[in-house]
């Protein structure tokens, strides 16, 4: 039988299928601490934040929620204890444990500046961290990798800085910077066309070159053997034609070892989707609760998978704007203004809810209707990067461009 020799074309496809992101050259300069680490997770769809962080003691919440609000800490699927204003819903009781421990916390009423209450455009501000721009061509998770790896890095040395976690490359990953992605589920283990010896060996005749093309290939293919390499370590004894079957935990779990393992993961982007909750949205039960279990479940697992290096890494959690504080008449909630974003690990001093709030009473409220944002998200990750990864001023302006004023929200000692 002849041998199967690859076409030119079929290797480009094969290379598509294994996941990676683009290699591509490092723009930015500084250099910031050298072992803090950073996990983005974005809630897309606008995750109702008056339901995780729930403002009791303010008398217009229960009032504009006959059915959907959470009751007080002690009453029946009462929220958990936070302070003596906010309670935390009770499907996101994985969670609470990190608060009672100091490692987590809220801060409320954040959100964007820009008044969108379009999904597409909220979220494309808040990963490119220029609210209302447009025209903005990389995202902030880019130009963090690119403040991190330093003028002139070798490919080699940026391989696994930046890791996305899924298929699709995001809008706060785009730019020069190196990106290599890890998909989701049974994709992250499954064998592709770069891991098979003779498809190997013919990308590595075909592309032996030095031209950029060239370049970026091999670095693919090493990157892809670093991240099954990594993966190979775990437990032989689990079943990996299961791990499609298992949710977001079971990819949390597994970004959070593999950065446990490999120290060149400095960065990582998790994409959550199904937070637009606008019919049923239930109160401590329901579909949103079952959202919270799930959500808490996976950021526990994460939390587990990194072990002593959670204490390195910050772990964000937003989204890109929150939810009318009325229900509608479906039993759910419509697209609002702030919300509550979070802050696990990392050196983080937590068991507080951060952040001025502004009151629920219609006077308060964003137009009427929205709990008002008094946090700017940029803040909420000016604190992190200041703090957690000792960027200065002016690379803090490269990440975070535009910015024409910075409040400091607390999050670190």
């Amino acid at each position: 039988m002849t041998p199967y020799t690859p076409t030119r074309r079929a290797l480009l496809q094969a290379a598509a299928l294994t996941g990676l992101g683009s290699i591509g050259i490092v723009r930015a300069q500084g250099r910031p601490r050298g072992d803090a680490r950073l996990v983005v997770v974005l809630l897309r769809g606008a995750m109702d934040g008056l339901s995780l962080v729930v403002p009791h003691a303010d008398p217009a919440y229960a009032e504009a929620r006959p059915t959907i609000g959470i009751p007080r800490p002690g009453e029946t699927d009462g929220a958990l204890p936070l302070d003596d204003r906010h309670g935390l819903h009770p499907a996101f009781a994985a969670m609470h444990p990190y608060w009672a421990s100091g490692r987590l916390a809220f801060v409320h009423a954040s959100g964007s500046p820009d008044p969108t209450r379009s999904h597409f455009d909220a979220q494309d501000y808040l990963e490119s961290a220029t609210p209302g721009r447009k025209s903005t061509a990389d995202g902030w998770l880019n130009r963090l990798a690119a403040e991190i790896a330093g003028p002139g890095a070798r490919p080699e040395a940026q391989r696994l800085l930046a890791l996305n976690v899924g298929p699709t490359m995001p809008r706060i990953l785009t730019g020069e910077a190196a990106v290599a992605s890890l998909a989701s589920g049974n994709a992250a283990v499954t064998p592709g066309a770069l891991d098979d010896p003779a498809t190997a060996a013919a990308f590595a005749r075909l592309y032996a070159g030095d031209d950029r093309l060239s370049l970026a290939v091999r670095e693919a293919a090493a990157t892809r053997r670093d991240i099954m390499g990594n993966l190979a370590s775990d437990d032989p004894s689990a079943d990996r034609g299961a791990l499609s079957l298992v949710g977001l935990a079971r990819d949390t779990a597994r970004l959070g070892a593999l950065m446990q393992r490999d120290a060149r993961i400095r960065l990582a982007f998790v994409p959550v989707g199904g937070w637009d909750t606008h019919a049923n949205q239930g109160a401590a039960r329901g579909q949103l609760a079952n959202r919270f279990r799930l959500l808490a479940e996976a950021l526990d697992a994460l939390a587990a998978g990194l072990g002593d290096q959670l204490a390195r890494t910050s772990i964000l959690v937003m989204s890109e704007f929150g939810r009318t504080l009325h229900q509608n008449g479906t039993g759910g909630t419509d697209h609002g203004h702030g919300n509550v974003a979070f802050v696990l690990g990392g050196g983080v001093r937590g068991g507080r809810v951060l952040g001025a709030w502004p009151g629920l009473e219609r006077s308060a409220l964003y137009e009427g209707r929205d709990l008002a944002v008094t946090t700017d998200f940029r803040d909420i990750i000016a604190d992190v990067l200041e703090r957690g990864f000792r960027l200065r001023d002016a690379a803090l302006a490269d990440v975070l461009p535009g910015m024409t004023a910075r409040r400091v929200v607390g999050l670190y000692a």
